[in-house]
C-alpha cells in the first residue's frame, strides 16, 4: 500500500519568467441586456457583432456647443437583447470548461451598473440556465464515466490534494458517515431542488469530446462572497446557538508554497454529478447577502465567486488502479465571479448599512479599474510599477490570473436605459482599457509518460476474454453457473460400477483406473489445449503492443517534427510580437512627443498673447498716466489760482471789517466827547458835525482789484430807522427746519418766514414742495451768549427724480447786552433810553455762485 501522496497545483512558477511567453489579451465581452418597457428611452445602440454606440439622452449635452455627442466602443464580442443564454456560453464559457479539463486554469466575471443583469448572466433562471449550471452540466457530461471513487482525492487544507487507495477511501467514507456533526457529501440519488431540475434541457447539453480517459477525475467546488471586503465562507456549517447566536467567522488569504493565493479554512465539497453541484451552489445561494434598492429589486451586495476545481490523476500501465504518484496529481480551476454592481448613492438613496455596502462595493471595483490602469502601463511603456493588489480582497484573490496563469474573460453587462448612461460611460471606458491588458498565454502539460490507451486496452482484454471463454462454454464457475460444469462431466467416459460383491473379483477395480486414466489424459489434453490457446492470446496481444509500439513510435516522430515546426513559428511569432511591440512603444513615444511639442506650442502662443496683452496693458497705462499727469497739473494750476484770489479776497475783506471796527470805535469816542463837551459848557450846544468815515481811496483801489464782488459803500442813516427783517422772507416757498433741539430765546426780533413748511426733520415730500431752504442752528458764542445761524440754500431736482439742496448763505443772529450804564437824553434826541446795535453778519458759503460777504450796521440816534 502506498502512502497518501499531495497533488500539485497548476501553477508550477520558476525563479523569474521569461520575456518570450506568449500572451493574449484579456477577452471582454459585452452583453445588452432588454429595456423595461418599451416607451423607455434607449442611448445604447448594437451597430455590429462587435461594436456599440452610446447616445446621449436628453436633456444631457456632452459638450460645449450644445450637441450631443456619440461614442463608439468595440469589443470582442457583442450580444445583442434576443442572445440566449446557449450562445452566449457557446462563444464565452465553452472554451474555459475545454481548459479546465485540459489543466489550465479559467477565470470568468461579470461587470456593469446595479441592475445590468449580471447575475442572472452568471446563474440564469429556472428553464434558461446561465453560465455556472451549464458549465458544471458539460464538465459532468465530458468526465462522467471517469470519475474516481469518493475521497479518492482529499483536500488538504493549503490549496493542495491528497490522493489515497480505494481501501482508505472506503475507510475515510465510513468514518465521515459515523461522524453526524461533519457535514456530509451530497448523494446523487437524492431528488434534485425543483429550481435548478430543468434549468439546462436535454437538447441543450453538450460535452467535450477531448477527454483523457486514461485519468480519473474528481470535482470539488467551493462558494465564498466578499462583502464589506471580508470573505465569509457560504458552505459552511456553522453550529446553531438559539441562545448566543454567533456572528460568521471571516475567512482570509494565504499564498500556498507555489505562491499562489487561496482562501484558508474555505469548505471544499467533493461532488459526482450535475444535480449535486446545483444543490451545492443553491446551498451557498440562500446564504448571499441580497437587498432591496430604489434601482434593483434583488440587489447582490457582495461579491461571488464560485470556484469549479479538477482534479487528475493518470491510471497506471494496466489501466486498472490510480497511479498513486503525487508528482502526477494535477488541479484546474475555474473562478466564475459575479461581481457587485456599481452604484451611485444619489440614485439609490442609500442609508446605514446599505450605504456602507455601497462604498465598499464601489472602493473595490476602483481598485479593480486602478489595478488594470497599472498593468497596462507597465506593458506599453515598459516599467515596473508595483500593482496595489492588496488594497482589495477581490484583485488580491485573483492576482495569479493577471499574472499569468490562465485565460481571463470578462463580460460587461449593459442596461441601455437612459438614466444609466453616465455609469455606463464609465463601464465602457474601464471595459476598452481592460482589453489593453495582457496575460501571458497558459503552457500545455502532459500528464504522464505512460502508454496512452490504457484504459482502452484493458478494456478490450476483459471484452476479448469474455468472448473466448463464452466461445468455449464459459467461465468453470460452480456457485454462479451450474451448467456449464454439468456439460463438462457428461462429456467426460462414464464411471462404471464401484460395488465389489465378491473378494476375489479382479474386474472392477482395474476398469475404475481404465476409466480414471482415460479421464486424466482427456484433462490433460483440455489443460494443453487450454495453454496452447492462451499463448497463442499472448502472442497475438504481444503482436498487437508490437505494432501499437510501432504506431506510437511513428507518431512520436511525426509529433517531434510538429513539434520542430511549432518552435519555429513560436520564433516567428515572438519576433513579430517583439516588433510590433517596438513599434507600439515607438508609436507612443512619437504620441508623447507630439503630445509634448503641441503642449509646448500652445504653451507659446499663449506667453505670445499674454506678452502682447502686457504691452498693450502697459501702453494704456503709459498713455493713461500722461493723461493723468496732465489733468492733475491743470487741477494744481487751477486750484492754486483759485485759492490764491480766495486769500486775496479774505484778506480783503479781513482789512475792510478792521476799517469798519475802528470808525465805529472813533464815531462812539466822539459822541461820549461831544457829549461830554454838551454838558460842561453852559453854551448852548451846537450840532455836531457828522463824522467822516475814513478815506475809501485805498478800499476803492482793493475793490477795483476784486472783480467777483463789489464794494460795499456807506449809506446815511434814515431818519427814522426801522428794523430789517431777515432776507428769508421773500416771496418764494421756504422750508424751514427747526431742531427740536433749538430753544426758545424770548427775543422781540425773531425771523419769521411766511408761506414756510415747519419741519423738524427734512423729507423729500416737504422738499418737492419748495424752492428754499434755511436751517435754524443755534450754539455757543465766545461770549457766552447763545448765537443763532439761519443756513439758506436753493432746492432742485437731481437726475434721479429725488431732491437736493445747495446751501448759498449764512446768516448770524446774535443777542448782546449793554455795556455801559444808560444816560437820559434830551426830549428833542431821536436816541432811545439806552443804545442798542444790530449786526448781522453774512459770510459766503462754497457753491457754484459764489457772492462777496459784507457787513451792515445800524447805529441809533
Amino acid at each position: 500500500m502506498y502512502r497518501p501522496g499531495k497533488g500539485k497545483t497548476p501553477r508550477r512558477p520558476g525563479p523569474k519568467k521569461a520575456s518570450n511567453i506568449e500572451k493574449d489579451p484579456v477577452g471582454v465581452y459585452c452583453r445588452i441586456r432588454p429595456l423595461g418597457t418599451e416607451d423607455e428611452e434607449c442611448c445604447v445602440e448594437m451597430i455590429s457583432n462587435s461594436t456599440i454606440q452610446l447616445h446621449a439622452p436628453d436633456g444631457l449635452k456632452a459638450n460645449r456647443n450644445g450637441e450631443y455627442k456619440e461614442t463608439q466602443y468595440s469589443f470582442k464580442k457583442v450580444f445583442g437583447i434576443n442572445t440566449t443564454q446557449m450562445e452566449l456560453f457557446e462563444d464565452v464559457a465553452k472554451p474555459l470548461v475545454e481548459d479546465l479539463i485540459h489543466c489550465k486554469n479559467g477565470l470568468l466575471f461579470t461587470y456593469g451598473v446595479t441592475g445590468s443583469g449580471k447575475t442572472y448572466t452568471m446563474t440564469g433562471s429556472p428553464g434558461d440556465g446561465g453560465l455556472l449550471p451549464r458549465a458544471l452540466d458539460m464538465l459532468f457530461n465530458s468526465i462522467g464515466p471517469f470519475q474516481a471513487k469518493r475521497f479518492v482525492f482529499k483536500p488538504d487544507d493549503k490549496n493542495g490534494m491528497e490522493i489515497q487507495s480505494q481501501v482508505d477511501a472506503l475507510l475515510e467514507r465510513q468514518k465521515r458517515d459515523s461522524q453526524p456533526l461533519v457535514p456530509k457529501t451530497p448523494s446523487s440519488r437524492q431528488k434534485a431542488d425543483p429550481e435548478f431540475a430543468d434549468m439546462i434541457s436535454p437538447e441543450e447539453a453538450c460535452k467535450s469530446e477531448n477527454v483523457d480517459d486514461d485519468c480519473c477525475y474528481s470535482i470539488f467546488v467551493s462558494y465564498i462572497e466578499i462583502y464589506n471586503n471580508y470573505i465569509y465562507d457560504l458552505l459552511e456549517d456553522a453550529p446553531f446557538d438559539p441562545i448566543r447566536p454567533k456572528a460568521t467567522q471571516s475567512k482570509i488569504l494565504r499564498e500556498d508554497q507555489n505562491h499562489n493565493m487561496y482562501v484558508a479554512g474555505c469548505t471544499e465539497v467533493e461532488v459526482k454529478s450535475t444535480e449535486e453541484a446545483f444543490e451545492v451552489f443553491w446551498k451557498g445561494q440562500k446564504k448571499r447577502r441580497i437587498a432591496n434598492t430604489q434601482l434593483n429589486r434583488e440587489s447582490s451586495r457582495s461579491h461571488s465567486v464560485f470556484t469549479v476545481k479538477l482534479v487528475q490523476a493518470p491510471l497506471d500501465a494496466d489501466g486498472d488502479h490510480i497511479l498513486q504518484d503525487k508528482n502526477q496529481v494535477n488541479v484546474s480551476q475555474l473562478c466564475l465571479v459575479d461581481l457587485a454592481g456599481s452604484e451611485r448613492t444619489s440614485r439609490t438613496r442609500a442609508e446605514g448599512s446599505r450605504l456602507r455596502e455601497a462604498g465598499n462595493i464601489n472602493q473595490s471595483l476602483m481598485t479593480l479599474r486602478t489595478c488594470m490602469e497599472v498593468l497596462r502601463e507597465n506593458q506599453m511603456c515598459g516599467t515596473n510599477k508595483m500593482v496595489p493588489y492588496r488594497d482589495s480582497k477581490v484583485t488580491h484573490l485573483f492576482k495569479n490570473y493577471f499574472d499569468g496563469e490562465g485565460k481571463v474573460r470578462m463580460i460587461v453587462c449593459v442596461n441601455p436605459k437612459a438614466d444609466d448612461y453616465e455609469e455606463t460611460m464609465l463601464v465602457m471606458r474601464f471595459a476598452e482599457m481592460t482589453q489593453e491588458v495582457e496575460v501571458a498565454r497558459p503552457i500545455d502539460r502532459p500528464i504522464c509518460g505512460l502508454t496512452p490507451g490504457r484504459r482502452h486496452r484493458n478494456q478490450a482484454f476483459k471484452d476479448e476474454l469474455s468472448r473466448r471463454l463464452e466461445e468455449r462454454g464459459g467461465p468453470i464457475s460452480t456457485v454462479d453457473d451450474p451448467v456449464p460444469l454439468n456439460q463438462l462431466i457428461e462429456s467426460l467416459p462414464a464411471l462404471p460400477s464401484c460395488e465389489l460383491m465378491d473378494p476375489a473379483d479382479d474386474q472392477t477395480l482395474p476398469r475404475m483406473i481404465e476409466v480414471l486414466e482415460r479421464r486424466r489424459r482427456i484433462r490433460q489434453m483440455m489443460s494443453e489445449q487450454f495453454n496452447k490457446t492462451a499463448s497463442a492470446m499472448k502472442s497475438m496481444l504481444q503482436q498487437f503492443d508490437g505494432q501499437l509500439g510501432a504506431k506510437e513510435t511513428y507518431i512520436h516522430d511525426q509529433q517531434s517534427k510538429l513539434s520542430e515546426k511549432d518552435k519555429v513559428i513560436v520564433n516567428q511569432r515572438m519576433e513579430i510580437e517583439r516588433l510590433d511591440k517596438k513599434s507600439k512603444t515607438l508609436e507612443y513615444k512619437v504620441d508623447i512627443l507630439q503630445k509634448t511639442t503641441g503642449m509646448y506650442e500652445q504653451d507659446k502662443r499663449s506667453l505670445e498673447q499674454e506678452l502682447e496683452t502686457r504691452a498693450q496693458r502697459l501702453q494704456r497705462e503709459l498713455s493713461e498716466r500722461r493723461r493723468m499727469e496732465q489733468r492733475m497739473q491743470g487741477m494744481v494750476t487751477d486750484t492754486k489760482l483759485k485759492w490764491e484770489k480766495e486769500c486775496e479776497r479774505r484778506v480783503n475783506a479781513k482789512q475792510l471789517e478792521m476799517q469798519n471796527k475802528l470808525w465805529v470805535k472813533d464815531e462812539k469816542l466822539k459822541q461820549l466827547k461831544a457829549i461830554v463837551t454838551e454838558s460842561s459848557s453852559s453854551c448852548p450846544p451846537e450840532r455836531p458835525e457828522r463824522p467822516e468815515r475814513p478815506s475809501r481811496e485805498r478800499d476803492c483801489n482793493i475793490g477795483q482789484k476784486r472783480s467777483a464782488s463789489p464794494s460795499p459803500l456807506p449809506t446815511a442813516p434814515p431818519v427814522r430807522p426801522t428794523h430789517r427783517r431777515s432776507h428769508s422772507a421773500g416771496g418764494e416757498k421756504w422750508v424751514d427746519h427747526k431742531p427740536p433741539s433749538n430753544l426758545d430765546l424770548d427775543t422781540v426780533m425773531q425771523p419769521i418766514i411766511p408761506n414756510a413748511i415747519k419741519v423738524s426733520t427734512p423729507n423729500e415730500k416737504a422738499l418737492s414742495k419748495c424752492h428754499k431752504y434755511v436751517l435754524r442752528h443755534q450754539e455757543l458764542a465766545s461770549d457766552g451768549e447763545i448765537e443763532t445761524k439761519l443756513i439758506k440754500g436753493n432746492v432742485f431736482k437731481t437726475r434721479s427724480g429725488g431732491q437736493a439742496v445747495q446751501f448759498t448763505d449764512i446768516e448770524t443772529l446774535k443777542q448782546e447786552g449793554p455795556t455801559a450804564p444808560s444816560r437820559k437824553r434830551r426830549s428833542g434826541s431821536a436816541e432811545g433810553p439806552a443804545q442798542m446795535e444790530d449786526i448781522e453778519n453774512r459770510a459766503p458759503v462754497a457753491s457754484t455762485s459764489l457772492a462777496v460777504g459784507y457787513q451792515k450796521r445800524r447805529k441809533p440816534y
